[in-house]
């Protein structure tokens, strides 16, 4: 991992790390997480979760929410995502989790904001520079997968588990085949495009 200058130039304060897990994907929920690790915590897994492989983790995930001061997770839905878009949808679940910290200090991946009695600062690639920034995004993607895994379960024909929702071939040739679900989202242009023949259809 690189280095950890953010957390370095503060050793005495916690600091709230926050990510997300699915702002591309055509289906499932957007998982926005915020990790408060103890001070001068360090693991040699926890990294840009999509650095590390499936069992790695998973193995970190266990280990986060085991030893973190503090874990908020935040599940924003395909309706929401439609409702606001994508970066609105995420920003709002963001404020919410800072605003609930039991801390001052902020670090998010990318994502500025402000808050009253909050120090915010938003990071490009903050996954890679910030270990509470990376232990929120590897929560946030397994908390996901294990969401999209069920919804394999749930829905068969459309290989959840494998893409995880994302617009692979496979999923856009099942969104063609078996039409759209309710965990879809409809804002998103793969999905507007099985939409819209159906609705022209019926006129």
């Amino acid at each position: 991992m690189s280095k950890i200058w953010l957390e370095e130039d503060t050793p005495d304060q916690v600091i709230l790390g926050i990510d997300e897990a699915g702002r591309g994907p055509l289906a499932g929920p957007c998982v926005v997480v915020g990790v408060i690790l103890p001070l001068h915590y360090t693991h040699p897994l926890i990294n840009d979760s999509k650095q590390l492989s499936q069992k790695n983790r998973e193995l970190a995930f266990k280990d986060i929410l085991m030893d973190a001061l503090w874990v908020n997770i935040i599940t924003v839905s395909p309706k929401t995502i439609d409702q606001l878009n994508i970066y609105q949808a995420t920003k709002q679940a963001m404020i919410k989790i800072a605003q609930s910290a039991p801390c001052k200090l902020v670090f998010t991946d990318a994502m500025p904001f402000k808050l009253p009695s909050k120090i915010i600062l938003d990071f490009i690639k903050g996954d890679s520079r910030s270990l509470n920034i990376a232990a929120a995004s590897i929560v946030a993607k397994v908390v996901r997968d294990h969401i999209m895994c069920m919804y394999g379960l749930q829905y068969p024909n459309y290989g959840f588990a494998a893409h995880k929702g994302y617009p692979t071939t496979v999923h856009i040739q099942a969104l063609q085949d078996h039409g759209v679900l309710p965990i879809h989202r409809c804002s998103y242009g793969p999905v507007q495009a099985v939409l819209k023949p159906n609705l022209f259809s019926q006129e």
